[in-house]
């Protein structure tokens, strides 16, 4: 079969579309990840042990099972129960909660790299339990695990195609039902594929910036 050059600026405008929604769903699904991981982690370290157990419960669970899976329940088993979310509204959420589990481990480690002596200094100054996180673990914590931050967001951007399954038309899906409506798949799903390549490849390029930046490269 040949190339047609053609064929693809005609499909381009479609996929284009496609993968603004694969942008909204990553940056939605992104923040989502990194507000609630640090939530987890720092609810992780509570001095409360049924709490600490439940987030360690929910992370686990989460972590081993597959993102689809959990697509899947968010978009067709919460209906049941009268909860109705639209398919990227599920799709953000799948993600961000998917996702939050792993930052949350992420963010676990950084704070655990903060020095003992932190801690104790801000005892000693009697800073309420907010003010040290806010002013002095958090601060020391986070430009640590930016790369890893990174690195969990390219693969969140990657694996918005799942998102396909529940009626998201992201940038693979769109690509597929234009070939789909014309019986021709080549041209639209391998500039899909180009375009996941051209744009992860500068995020990764930011990661290991990042990397150098705070001493973290091998």
């Amino acid at each position: 079969m040949s190339w047609d050059w053609a064929y693809l600026w005609t499909v381009l405008p479609s996929v284009l579309k496609g993968l603004l929604v694969t942008f909204e769903a990553t940056v939605l699904g992104a923040l989502l990840a990194y507000v609630l991981g640090l939530v987890f982690a720092i609810l992780r370290r509570s001095g409360i042990r049924a709490v600490s157990w439940v987030i360690w419960l929910i992370v686990e669970f989460v972590r081993s099972t597959p993102l689809l899976v959990q697509l899947f329940f968010l978009f067709f088993v919460l209906p049941q129960f009268g909860l109705t979310l639209s398919p990227l509204t599920a799709g953000v959420v799948g993600l961000g909660l998917h996702y939050a589990t792993y930052t949350s481990e992420v963010y676990r480690a950084g704070i655990e790299a903060v020095p003992k002596g932190q801690w104790e200094a801000a005892v000693a100054l009697s800073l309420p339990r907010a003010r040290t996180w806010l002013r002095v673990i958090l601060p020391q914590a986070i430009p640590r695990v930016l790369p890893a931050l990174g690195n969990y967001t390219i693969s969140m951007f990657k694996e918005t195609p799942l998102l396909l399954a529940i009626g998201v038309l992201d940038l693979a899906g769109a690509a597929f039902e234009v070939g789909s409506l014309n019986f021709r798949y080549v041209e639209p799903l391998t500039l899909a594929g180009v375009l996941f390549l051209v744009l992860s490849y500068p995020a990764s390029l930011l990661v290991r910036f990042l990397e150098r930046r705070f001493g973290l490269s091998r």
